[in-house]
């Protein structure tokens, strides 16, 4: 069975050894804080995901590129799965097998992988998964806040992560509110040996696809965009991707969807005032 700490191990593992330069075991057991001998074993495991593992004349690991690794797509039912499958328990099924060897190649999942992938940020995850899985309060520590100029340890309870785990959503004690805390901005985390104190309060509330909370109401935007303006799009806003669909018989694509706040797509069109039409 693969756990959640093996899935993100495998998901670093693969991103790793698709970049250059080939990897020693000594690294990739660096990497993933994890022995030589556990590293063989992940790398044993890519083999049996059908991935082609190469040796270099240095004895040192790489991925080889083939046709076979073209682009493809998570389908719904696949997408829906992954995310189960990373936060809670990995469970026995071909559905498992397929969506951890498409992961890396997938552009329209939920996840967004590379950023999951880094190493360092693979481990926060991983450390608050465990708190989330167990309800204890964690510290943040050296977050630093844009909005605070600042760089502190955060004493939270941690709820969830947003979809494309580039935040986690936690309840703070110190401020006594639920907030949203960038995983680029913490420097580690340390898991206190404490329950959640404060069930009462905490409030899930995800964020749309620009990443603002919910707030009044939801707008919704209809636009026709250019092939610049959606390969733009997808790069800056990945989570916009289920959103956007290829116009038949035409270069253009359509974006409908709702959101939180107009201010994100608004800055973008007007950057761009050439390559998008407001439906």
């Amino acid at each position: 069975m693969l756990n959640q700490h093996k899935i993100l191990r495998v998901l670093q593992l693969i991103s790793l050894l698709q970049q250059e330069p080939s990897k020693s075991v000594h690294h990739i057991a660096s990497i993933l804080d994890t022995t030589h001998r556990t590293a063989y074993r992940y790398l044993d495991l890519l083999r049996e995901l059908g991935f082609d593992l190469q040796r270099d004349h240095n004895n040192k690991y790489f991925i080889l590129q083939n046709k076979e690794n073209n682009p493809v797509h998570f389908n719904s039912d696949e997408a829906a799965f992954l995310q189960q499958l990373i936060l809670t328990s990995g469970k026995d099924s071909q559905l498992k097998d397929a969506l951890l060897k498409k992961i890396y190649l997938s552009s329209e999942t939920t996840i967004v992988s590379s950023h999951l992938l880094k190493a360092h940020l693979g481990k926060i995850v991983e450390d608050l998964c465990n708190a989330i899985n167990s309800k204890l309060q964690v510290k943040l520590k050296n977050y630093h806040s844009i909005n605070g100029e600042s760089i502190s340890d955060r004493i939270v309870e941690p709820l969830a992560f947003t979809d494309n785990y580039s935040s986690l959503i936690a309840f703070e004690i110190d401020s006594m509110n639920n907030k949203y805390f960038n995983i680029q901005r913490i420097s580690s985390v340390e898991t206190l040996n404490k329950e959640w104190s404060y069930i009462d309060e905490h409030q899930i509330e995800l964020p749309d696809a620009f990443g603002f909370a919910p707030g009044d109401k939801l707008n919704a935007i209809h636009l026709e965009l250019s092939m610049k303006a959606y390969l733009l799009l997808k790069e800056e806003y990945p989570l916009c991707s289920p959103y956007l669909k290829p116009i038949p018989k035409s270069k253009k694509y359509e974006l409908k969807m709702e959101v939180n706040d107009l201010k994100p797509i608004n800055r973008f069109i007007e950057g761009l005032k050439d390559e998008i039409e407001i439906i």
